[in-house]
């Protein structure tokens, strides 16, 4: 008996689906009128386990509350490390679309590198680029760890009298 009416409930079921009345559940865009949402399918016998795809409603792009039509702006740094030569410096402004600027360095081999820039919508991003030579080249100032010579000494470099003093104490202390 219990199979029976187990079959009889599926039977209804699958009969039910074959006729459109089971599908996806109906989404009624903001605004819509509430009898669209329970309008005739638009399909008339959708295979079995198949349903219509739902209708989604548009939503608004989200506005930038922030947004400046006409950004403007002037920035720049300059730096000069005398302990480490490092030097450069960069300015910039903008008014609009339309960027001009310029930044400098030292480099390694000791030129300095100048780039003046531009960009605007019309002629995209454009830059020159100048090198020119220092005056005199920059030397890092790095303090050598101490006893580093005392140890590495290389061949024929006569050590100063106290290091070789202490030298002599200690292969008499060590033997």
């Amino acid at each position: 008996m219990c199979c029976l009416l187990q079959l009889i409930v599926l039977s209804a079921l699958v009969a039910a689906a074959s006729a459109g009345y089971l599908g996806a559940p109906a989404v009624v865009a903001p605004g819509a009128p509430v009898a669209a949402a329970y309008a005739a399918p638009a399909y008339a016998h959708a295979p079995l386990g198949y349903a219509a795809a739902p209708a989604y409603a548009k939503v608004a792009a989200a506005v930038d509350t922030d947004y400046d039509p006409h950004p403007q702006y002037n920035y720049g740094y300059d730096v000069q490390d005398a302990l480490t030569g490092d030097s450069k410096s960069q300015q910039e402004s903008r008014d609009g679309d339309v960027v001009q600027g310029s930044y400098s360095l030292t480099e390694p081999d000791g030129t300095r590198r100048t780039v003046e820039y531009t960009a605007d919508p019309i002629n995209g991003f454009n830059a020159v680029v100048h090198k020119t030579p220092l005056v005199a080249p920059v030397v890092a100032k790095v303090a050598a760890p101490l006893g580093y010579a005392a140890h590495a000494a290389p061949l024929g470099y006569a050590a100063p009298a106290a290091y070789a003093a202490s030298l002599g104490y200690r292969k008499a202390l060590y033997g």
